[in-house]
């Protein structure tokens, strides 16, 4: 494994080892998975991977975002039996419409070494694919472009935010976006179980490793279920959110997986029927957020970080909603 000491890469190496297979993670960091190989390397480094690049290796799973790493496993590692490139749903030029299959149309690829800032992700992740591409035959290499990953230990908060505050709401209410669009999430189990496939199997080519598309509302309302919460709702519309400084998405101040922008509302409805077909298995959602309280719980964990509205940001915008809307009612699915 390129990688293996964060979260998705773990999950994969745990898996990858319960399996039965011997691993191996070169990495930067210091801490993987017991029973793993820990190779230490700056993959900054053109020679990084002068310790494993000698040996035959059945698979590669490679999660790397910067490209240069990524063209320079795939010269180092060409030799290997299978080659797995974690990208991303990011690539596609036009995240507008519902139902984006692996044919449409990407970015251009990213020629700089390296990126400037995130808005060059998707494209730093096509150039990894090219290279990928082109150092493997097609029966040799799979390309995986996760959506939203979500799940127990989520660092990014966006999928811990919304069970958390349900299971602690801010003086009992929650504020919640009126908003309907299609979103979904893939557990970071299920995909960790998938990527271990790909690299054990024969399944070739690229594949949109995606959660199934629901509204925000199911996904609300599942994780008001999970956390057991039966207060008040108020729900607030786009614009009034985005006047009072609320952020889309993800990050600090935020109503995570609410999206205004129209540029981005297929994210949470891209087909998945090729990697469904190729053996990606998906468990129900009401799980993964029933399993994030189990992990805060265990952890001592109360509350998202990363992502998300702080109790005292959201009491005020509460109290603002109240004053701008007296008459504000809950969303009919918190009816």
């Amino acid at each position: 494994m390129l990688g293996g000491t964060q979260w998705l890469g773990g999950e994969v190496a745990r898996a990858a080892l319960a399996a039965g297979h011997h691993v191996t993670c070169l990495a930067r960091g210091s801490t993987v998975p017991s029973g793993a190989r820990m190779v230490r390397a700056d993959r900054d480094d053109d020679q990084a991977l002068a310790a494993v690049a000698g040996r035959r290796w059945d698979a590669v799973i490679d999660l790397a975002t910067a490209h240069g790493h990524v063209r320079r496993a795939a010269r180092d590692l060409a030799h290997a039996d299978r080659y797995v490139f974690v990208s991303t749903a990011s690539v596609y030029r036009d995240l507008s419409q519902a139902g984006i299959t692996e044919d449409a149309p990407t970015y251009p690829p990213l020629d700089a070494h390296a990126m400037d800032s995130m808005e060059q992700y998707g494209a730093a992740k096509v150039s990894g694919e090219r290279a990928v591409i082109a150092a493997f035959e097609p029966d040799r290499f799979a390309v995986v472009r996760p959506g939203l990953i979500g799940g127990p230990g989520d660092p990014s908060g966006r999928t811990t935010y919304w069970p958390l505050r349900f299971a602690r709401p801010a003086n009992g209410s929650v504020l919640v976006p009126a908003a309907e669009l299609p979103t979904s999430v893939i557990d970071v189990r299920d995909l960790a179980a998938f990527l271990l496939a790909l690299a054990e199997g024969t399944a070739s080519g690229t594949f949109n490793a995606v959660g199934r598309s629901l509204p925000l509302s199911e996904h609300l309302r599942l994780a008001r279920a999970a956390a057991g919460h039966d207060g008040p709702l108020l729900s607030a519309p786009d614009d009034w959110l985005i006047a009072h400084g609320v952020n889309q998405w993800a990050g600090p101040r935020s109503l995570p997986l609410w999206l205004h922008d129209a540029a981005a509302l297929g994210l949470g409805a891209i087909d998945n029927s090729r990697a469904l077909a190729a053996g990606l298995s998906l468990r129900p959602l009401a799980d993964t957020l029933r399993d994030i309280l189990a992990w805060a719980a265990a952890s001592g964990i109360e509350a998202a970080t990363g992502s998300g509205l702080t109790a005292s940001e959201e009491r005020e915008l509460l109290a603002a909603l109240t004053s701008s809307f007296p008459g504000a009612s809950p969303p009919s699915w918190g009816k």
